[in-house]
């Protein structure tokens, strides 16, 4: 009996374990998933209402300011969002490792962070159409030697973990094996160039569009030479995932191309900072921490409905916060403002830098309200721009002449392009008011916006500063 009863429950147990070996492999797959996302689509963007879009904290990519999401990356992201009629969600990260992890895992839908397409990635990844195209410059402190090629180098090269600049480097040892660098994942780029400024490291590899735009704040970090050419950037789609995604960035880059959009982005965010003069570069920030503290309470006066920052970046290209500056064409003060502009905008003295500054607002915001309401922001800011410096008539013959070439009249970019063309008697002589030194207004316009987004930057550090203090105070 009870022989019987063991063989029973022996019996039982095999079968038990034929049972749990023959589900195994199921309890195995469905628990995987649970720590996997469901592998995206485009109908389940559609069908939740939103696309979850992986990026990195920076300012080329992704970035908070005063009034909510910035960055390059972001608003071409937006585009897209706007494109599928979904709600935009951005998944910002600190590093390339956790980035690509998203990706890999599904928690993003896809990547749109700056990332250069090289061969190593194209193996594991696909790639929307390019957007931009950058090269790699190895960057030194200025005021140290120059190394011009890499045998020049002499002291500690550090870039970013899993960066593009590290299979340059790769590449490069294969005929330079003396060759060394260490590699960092808790520093982004633009701590690299700090270290690089504080001494800390001897040199770093920067891709040129976030050097450009570092070195408006950051002007002694200098070029020693080109380690890779211009390689496209573009955004990064998982290759597991599934292909609806992919089909639709090469439907909206081909769109996005095509209307202008791209195309009005790039000189948003790229456009001013090509040129580098490490002079007059310096001599602004010297300006800006010298001259400005007593002339800063006057701008924000009269800025209010103006951005105070873009007023006083108005003036230092008119004045160089000089009071009693004065131009051969017979325009005086902070604003340079003309004798006839002056008494419209009801201005006795122009010498007065309180008058100015006051005059140059209430002109400058005339010029923006005389823009076409169908032309967007920021170009309308530039438009009024060109016209405070060239005048409106002339503005609207090249807005003309973009027209008749096919171009987009409403869009800066494509208007200063023709502007140069009034000063050639083919197009001038078709114009109502004729012959202007057009490229004039384009470096003006040009070198106003690089001056903003300094000022603009420095002053955001010094909120931060005092954020901080007012936090540890009352920590204390």
């Amino acid at each position: 009996m009870i022989k019987n009863q063991i063989k029973s429950f022996a019996n039982k147990l095999s079968m038990d374990k034929l049972l749990v070996l023959f589900l195994l492999p199921f309890m195995l797959l469905f628990s995987g998933c649970k720590t996997q996302e469901t592998p995206a689509s485009l109908q389940r963007i559609i069908d939740r209402g939103y696309v979850t879009v992986g990026t990195l904290y920076g300012n080329t990519s992704y970035y908070l300011d005063a009034e909510g999401p910035a960055g390059f990356e972001y608003e071409l992201a937006k585009n897209y969002a706007e494109y599928l009629g979904v709600e935009l969600k951005m998944m910002p990260s600190y590093n390339l490792n956790e980035l690509f992890q998203q990706l890999d895992n599904g928690g993003v839908d896809f990547l749109a962070a700056g990332l250069a397409v090289t061969d190593e990635r194209r193996e594991q990844y696909h790639f929307a159409p390019s957007y931009y195209d950058v090269s790699q410059k190895l960057v030194f402190k200025q005021g140290n030697i120059r190394p011009r090629k890499l045998a020049d180098l002499t002291g500690k090269l550090a870039v970013v973990e899993q960066s593009s600049h590290v299979e340059s480097l790769v590449q490069l040892k294969i005929s330079h094996p003396e060759l060394s660098w260490s590699t960092s994942a808790e520093l982004d780029s633009e701590e690299l160039l700090l270290r690089v400024l504080s001494g800390e490291i001897d040199y770093t590899i920067a891709d040129s569009n976030t050097l450009a735009i570092s070195r408006r704040y950051y002007p002694e970090i200098s070029i020693g030479f080109t380690i890779r050419q211009e390689e496209p950037l573009a955004w990064m789609v998982n290759k597991n995932g599934d292909n609806s995604i992919f089909a639709s960035l090469i439907e909206f880059f081909g769109e996005v191309h095509h209307n202008g959009v791209l195309l009005a982005l790039n000189d948003k965010h790229y456009g001013h900072i090509e040129e580098f003069n490490y002079v007059d570069t310096r001599m602004f920030i010297q300006a800006i921490e010298q001259k400005l503290p007593k002339y800063q309470p006057l701008f924000e006066k009269y800025g209010q409905e103006v951005d105070w920052r873009l007023l006083a970046a108005i003036s230092y290209q008119e004045s160089h916060w000089e009071p009693h500056a004065r131009s051969y064409t017979g325009v005086r003060g902070m604003m340079m403002l003309t004798l006839p502009t002056a008494k419209q905008m009801g201005i006795k003295s122009r010498l007065d830098a309180e008058q100015s500054i006051r005059g140059g607002a209430k002109y400058f915001k005339r010029l923006i309200g005389r823009m076409p309401a169908r032309i967007p922001d920021p170009d309308r800011l530039w438009f009024a721009l060109a016209s405070y410096n060239i005048g409106l008539g002339h503005l609207n013959d090249a807005r003309k002449i973009t027209q008749q070439q096919g171009g987009d009249p409403d869009r800066w970019v494509e208007v200063k392009e023709r502007l140069p063309l009034l000063k050639q008697k083919k197009f001038y002589k078709k114009t109502r008011y004729g012959y202007a030194r057009g490229d004039e207004p384009v470096n003006y316009v040009e070198n106003i916006r690089r001056y903003y987004d300094t000022l603009t930057w420095m002053d955001n550090q010094t909120k931060q500063v005092l954020v901080d203090a007012e936090h540890v105070v009352a920590v204390e």
